[in-house]
């Protein structure tokens, strides 16, 4: 492999996209990774005070990905801030098979959204402050 040059690196703006069926909503999704600054974005939104994770901010955190993730056929977002709680509120399977692939081609690892949740504890009424 050749070393690259500065100019090389920051010319590369081609992200992975992935085609995930979901069956629950009678179709497929094209799921694309995120840029560095998007996924420091998204870990940024849910950090509390002293930048520790704030339980109170996960309770949507995989419709949260999925959000901003899931593109249409031109690379455009299909869905906005204002979309996650909807999102959320949809099959949890079908939102786990989405969201594992946005984590996949994100580069966040299982064990660091393990780390993440490790404290958290779910609203099981279905209130939440996020979304």
């Amino acid at each position: 492999m050749a070393i690259l040059s500065k100019g090389e690196i920051l010319k590369q703006n081609k992200l992975p996209t992935e085609e995930v069926a979901v069956p629950e909503w009678g179709g497929s999704v094209m799921v694309r990774g995120l840029t560095a600054r998007q996924v420091d974005a998204w870990r940024m939104a849910f950090l509390g005070d002293g930048g520790k994770v704030d339980p109170a901010r996960m309770g949507n955190m995989r419709a949260d990905l999925v959000s901003r993730s899931v593109v249409d056929k031109d690379g455009q977002l299909l869905f906005g801030p204002t979309d996650v709680a909807a999102l959320g509120d949809l099959s949890s399977s079908a939102i786990d098979r989405v969201f594992a692939v946005a984590q996949r081609l994100s580069g966040i690892s299982e064990e660091e959204q393990a780390a993440m949740v490790e404290n958290f504890t779910p609203d099981l009424n279905g209130d939440s402050s996020s979304g």
